[in-house]
């Protein structure tokens, strides 16, 4: 469960976020929303990546302030553009990277490489250098990167934005098999049929937050 309690965020002079305040306890969350309407802010908040300049933000019961590691193993996340947190120059090597911080051991860190790379049919891309990788490859391999620590939740940011259609397809389907619950920042709509709800934000606020049957509708109305 995610409490986010009375957040307000701004940077500098302009407030992106204004007194949010909701639980998420769904499988599958989407966000939707304008160009700097607080959106991706509102995400980074989840994992602690930025902390709120008022309220707070817990994850099962962990706050982002004091338990920032704790929260971060619980909470994944993928960039919209996968090159921002590809890290290593090989692909075996950029899966294995956050389960080394972590201090496992040799063999318990190439089992999971192993499968991770298997799952995902990353397996042939195994020795291959992340920067030849295609737009596709790269999401899959930064998508693995954060599957292979199990987190128990992922924050998407635009996953499918700079993908063709047949990769696009290839994540969300990989996205839809997914356990762990899934909060997603998307303008793609017709992905979000199958949400449980989704959050529309405007001017830093949530101003819709239902069913996609109802929320999807409100968002279009705004953009008129």
């Amino acid at each position: 469960m995610i409490e986010v309690s009375n957040v307000s965020h701004r940077f500098g002079e302009r407030v992106v976020l204004k007194d949010i305040d909701l639980t998420i306890t769904e499988r599958r969350v989407a966000i939707i929303g304008s160009n700097g309407s607080g959106k991706s802010t509102f995400v980074r908040l989840l994992n602690g990546l930025l902390l709120p300049e008022r309220g707070s933000v817990r994850v099962a019961g962990l706050d982002t302030r004091k338990d920032a590691k704790a929260v971060r193993r619980k909470v994944g996340f993928v960039f919209q553009d996968p090159d921002s947190q590809i890290v290593m120059p090989l692909v075996e090597e950029d899966i294995a990277f956050g389960l080394k911080n972590l201090r496992l051991d040799r063999q318990r860190i190439a089992r999971k490489v192993d499968a991770v790379l298997g799952r995902y049919g990353l397996e042939p891309l195994r020795h291959q250098a992340t920067h030849t990788l295609s737009g596709g490859e790269k999401q899959l391999l930064a998508l693995s990167s954060v599957l292979v620590l199990e987190p128990e939740i992922i924050v998407f940011d635009e996953p499918t934005t700079l993908l063709d259609l047949r990769n696009k397809r290839r994540i969300l389907t990989i996205l839809d098999e997914l356990p762990q619950t899934a909060i997603v920042v998307s303008h793609d709509l017709d992905m979000l049929d199958g949400f449980e709800r989704v959050l529309v934000f405007d001017d830093g606020r949530v101003v819709m937050d239902g069913p996609p049957t109802a929320a999807i509708p409100h968002y279009l109305g705004l953009m008129a």
